[in-house]
């Protein structure tokens, strides 16, 4: 294939395709999920639904990657760079109307499930569990006495079973016991991903984990009549299994999600809240562990030095520039310059304020100042981290199209109806969130400068100060 130049505009065009639609139009299979949509796909190990999709964004759960639609199409179809641009420009060198060729011959003919071979004790699986992750030899027993916890005879990897409501196996996940090395974890091929190790009691708590170690490390840790209440592990943060167990377990009315305390943990939260309460549970809440996760716990409470907890700073920044912000009494009259100024300045943060000044003034006339701290609430609660992946150019051209369609409604002068109004004050909010992610990014993009580094200020002259008052 010739080289072909690419101009900054086509590539920022190219990123910007909204893959939902891109990805229908080509056959592919997209299912609803909260404000996203899963891609269902197939691979040698069965079926996936790991990658969400939010407008040109998206983001693979279970490798911790995503991007725009140009990294898209190289991480999912394996296209390089120029094929990719082709493919999203409309210039089809090689149509794409279905999955690749591999996953439509996966998809009629599935892996069968087999569980991996037992090994006749489980020597190695204990002394791993207990004396690397500290688990209590009693929870192990236990499982293992349910036939869901044993040792494979080939590798002696830990294997944790996924049973159904008849109790036959449907799941397995396997985990390394080796010491040193690289460790292993993988689930079986034609695992259904409906199912994974799990303990069901009779209360109507449902604690929800990321993995079978997790799940174990918090029994160990809260023992105390452990066996009342329901305990799933997720093995990722995929919903399938969750929802499944509420499916089949009525009694369960209250989900704790007790994820790791890092970027994907925090995101999993707010990405499983909105889909359970989709599903039409409401009495969700949060255990986070101290540090990155509860075998970390385990593991201080035993002398050893744990992983910290790792802050979402994506997330804390954004919540902190939303807190920030300042309130400036509107002025119609006004607003139309202030605004144009602002985003041509690039200065989002000011251009945040006025467009949330705008909006307070639209539908909170009688007390501006009021309404304007409720929209700040209102960003801060409808923020999700988890669906907000583009790069820095990506959320300029969403700025600017917000931008303006929100001139445009602006230079209206016919006399609004209430509808306008609102619809007005709703385009002004929209506009100040975009202002405020793209605020974000930016500073995300900026190197941390620790307290060394930063150059020491000299302070302004007193000439200077008497210049510029």
């Amino acid at each position: 294939m010739p080289y072909i130049p690419y101009t900054d505009e086509e590539k920022q065009l190219a990123n910007s395709v909204d893959l939902e639609r891109f990805l229908q139009m080509r056959g592919e299979k997209l299912e609803k999920a909260g404000r996203e949509y899963k891609l269902i796909y197939y691979d040698g190990s069965g079926k996936h639904d790991s990658i969400t999709i939010s407008g040109s964004t998206w983001f693979d759960h279970k490798n911790q990657v995503g991007g725009g639609a140009i990294k898209f199409m190289r991480h999912f179809y394996g296209m390089d760079f120029q094929t990719a641009m082709n493919e999203l420009l409309g210039r089809n060198i090689s149509s794409i109307c279905r999955s690749p060729p591999k996953s439509e011959v996966k998809e009629e003919k599935p892996k069968e499930f087999k569980l991996p071979e037992k090994n006749s004790d489980m020597h190695r699986v204990y002394a791993y569990l207990i004396k690397q992750r500290f688990i209590d030899s009693k929870i192990i027993t236990h499982f293992s006495k349910q036939h869901t916890l044993y040792e494979d005879k080939e590798h002696h990897n830990a294997v944790f079973v996924g049973v159904d409501e008849k109790g036959t196996p449907r799941q397995a996940h396997k985990r390394s016991t080796n010491s040193y090395g690289k460790t292993f974890r993988m689930t079986c091929e034609g695992s259904d991903t409906r199912y994974s190790f799990a303990h069901f009691g009779e209360s109507e708590k449902l604690f929800v984990f990321e993995a079978p170690i997790d799940m174990l490390s918090y029994l160990t840790l809260y023992p105390q009549d452990w066996q009342k209440h329901s305990y799933i592990a997720m093995n990722g943060v995929y919903e399938n299994a969750v929802l499944t167990a509420l499916e089949h377990h009525s009694s369960l009315e209250e989900i704790v999600l007790c994820t790791d305390n890092d970027e994907g943990g925090i995101d999993a939260v707010d990405r499983l809240t909105d889909i359970l309460k989709e599903h039409g549970y409401e009495n969700i809440s949060r255990i986070a562990p101290e540090n990155k996760d509860f075998n970390e716990n385990l593991k201080e409470r035993n002398s050893i030095e744990p992983l910290k907890a790792v802050p979402h700073r994506r997330k804390d920044i954004y919540y902190e520039t939303v807190s920030d912000l300042q309130h400036f009494k509107c002025n119609p009259d006004r607003l139309i310059d202030r605004l144009s100024k602002t985003f041509r300045n690039g200065q989002y943060r000011y251009l945040a304020e006025y467009a949330l000044a705008g909006s307070a003034f639209f539908i909170g006339r009688k007390n501006e100042n009021a309404m304007f701290e409720k929209l700040k609430a209102k960003m801060s609660d409808e923020y999700r981290a988890y669906s907000d992946k583009g790069k820095m150019y990506s959320k300029e051209d969403n700025l600017k199209r917000m931008y303006q369609s929100v001139m445009k409604d602006l230079r209206h002068t016919q006399a609004r109806t209430k509808e306008q109004v609102i619809q007005t004050a709703k385009s002004l909010y929209e506009l100040a969130d975009c202002a405020v992610r793209c605020e974000v990014e930016q500073q995300l993009e900026t190197p941390v400068i620790s307290q060394e580094e930063t150059p020491q200020m000299e302070e302004p002259s007193e000439a200077l100060c008497m210049e510029y008052g």
